[in-house]
């Protein structure tokens, strides 16, 4: 399996490639092509265009590794899915930059799933009251009358039973025990490979997965006091078998293409979402995400034409009255280059949707946009024949910054930038 490296957002042409009847049939994937476009010329070369996604998909000729231009590294995408989680799992992050040095993303997932279960296994794994129900020699808890009367009437050789008994067999260990099992299966590192057999080996002690479904028991999964420390490994275990990242991409005659690739649009949303919470915490306006929009355009008859749906909005007050305006996350270099013209249209009608009659001042929205540096924020502004009708502040979120920020335990600057401009409102005196 040949590794190949593509940048996000570029192109690449690798020749000299014997690909199967499977990756040939991958580049027609509808489901991958939503992911990474992969075209295949007839010399035997492959043509990749990568996008927003972030991740590896491994043919079987080749292993193509997506590699983040804008955050910097693997690992920095790992701290902003723990940052906009809410989880802050990533400890002693300087031991994991030099362990993964190399890594792609999903033998990062890998490494880490392996150090929370490791850690589980070191303070004993949880065990939990399980109800059984079984026809035994002797009483032993509760004898179902009922039930001995219609299965075994006359019959005293067996007593039907419900008893409970403390195991490990519970869904919060066989989920870390799958992705164990997966991950060593998967990783393309020998060593996080050997690593994940040996907590395997030790999970399957405590609990089973044969028939285990990850999803529905990722659905059922609560956490308190019981529990709690289990939410770490969890996080990493989901990302493998719960399918929030990984999963085999199917092509139409079913063949699969396993594939671990995350999405940085939204991740970047979520990262920026979590960002306005932190800025605007104890303050009086509230951050709402993807709240859809549904009569904001109607037909002259008055009958919803389409909704519309800001990536964020922030809110002050209830009711009509109330104070609104928009937050557009894109995951785009506009440190580099101009707004687009769609971006610009898109966020100028939120300005104007999101206002209300009793608003002074023409209404404003926001773009956050990545950067790779610190950038003074810009105005835009939208006039008419009698002056300015709406803006837009465009805002640098230095990715790299903010992350080095939260690895320290510190609150990223832009936070305080963020606040300011929000509660304050922007200076529109020289647009």
């Amino acid at each position: 399996m040949t590794p190949v490296d593509v940048d996000e957002y570029a192109k690449r042409r690798i020749p000299g490639l014997n690909p199967s009847a499977a990756d040939l049939e991958a580049a027609d994937s509808e489901i991958l092509a939503k992911r990474i476009t992969l075209h295949w010329l007839r010399d035997g070369t492959l043509s990749i265009e990568a996008g927003p996604h972030i991740g590896v998909v491994n043919l079987d000729c080749a292993s193509i590794r997506v590699v983040p231009k804008l955050v910097g590294s693997e690992l920095g995408v790992l701290q902003m899915l723990d940052y906009a989680a809410g989880i802050d799992s990533l400890h002693d992050i300087g031991r994991l930059q030099e362990l993964g040095t190399g890594l792609n993303l999903r033998d990062l997932v890998c490494l880490l799933l392996n150090r929370e279960c490791g850690r589980l296994l070191r303070h004993g794994l949880r065990l939990d009251y399980l109800r059984h129900e079984e026809a035994l020699p002797v009483v032993r808890g509760r004898l179902m009358v009922d039930r001995q009367v219609i299965r075994r009437f006359g019959l005293l050789d067996r007593l039907e039973c419900r008893y409970d008994e403390r195991s490990g067999d519970i869904d919060d260990n066989r989920l870390c025990a799958a992705a164990l099992q997966l991950a060593a299966r998967t990783a393309q590192a020998h060593h996080i490979r050997d690593e994940a057999r040996r907590l395997a080996t030790d999970f399957a002690i405590q609990c089973t997965t044969a028939g285990f479904d990850a999803r529905a028991a990722t659905e059922r999964l609560t956490y308190h006091r019981a529990n709690e420390h289990y939410r770490h490994a969890h996080r990493w275990a989901r990302m493998l078998v719960g399918g929030t990242a990984f999963s085999d991409l199917y092509t139409a005659s079913g063949t699969a293409t396993p594939a671990f690739m995350i999405n940085m649009n939204v991740l970047f949303e979520d990262f920026v979402t979590r960002l306005l919470h932190e800025a605007l915490a104890g303050t009086n306006v509230r951050v709402r995400p993807q709240e859809s929009l549904p009569r904001a355009i109607r037909t002259s008859s008055g009958h919803r034409y389409t909704p519309i749906t800001p990536d964020i909005q922030l809110i002050r007050g209830h009711g009509p009255a109330a104070w609104r305006c928009s937050i557009d996350a894109k995951y785009k270099l506009y440190a580099d280059k101009r707004i687009g013209t769609a971006d610009l249209f898109q966020n100028f009608a939120y300005a104007h949707v999101l206002s209300s009659s009793a608003d002074a001042t023409p209404p404003t929205a926001y773009i956050l946009y990545t950067s790779g540096r610190d950038r003074p924020h810009e105005t835009i502004t939208l006039h008419r024949q009698d002056g300015p009708t709406a803006h837009i502040s465009a805002i640098a979120v230095n990715i790299p910054s903010c992350i080095n920020s939260i690895a320290v335990g510190e609150p990223p600057a832009l936070l305080a930038e963020l606040r300011r401009l929000i509660l304050n409102g922007t200076d529109f005196k020289n647009c």
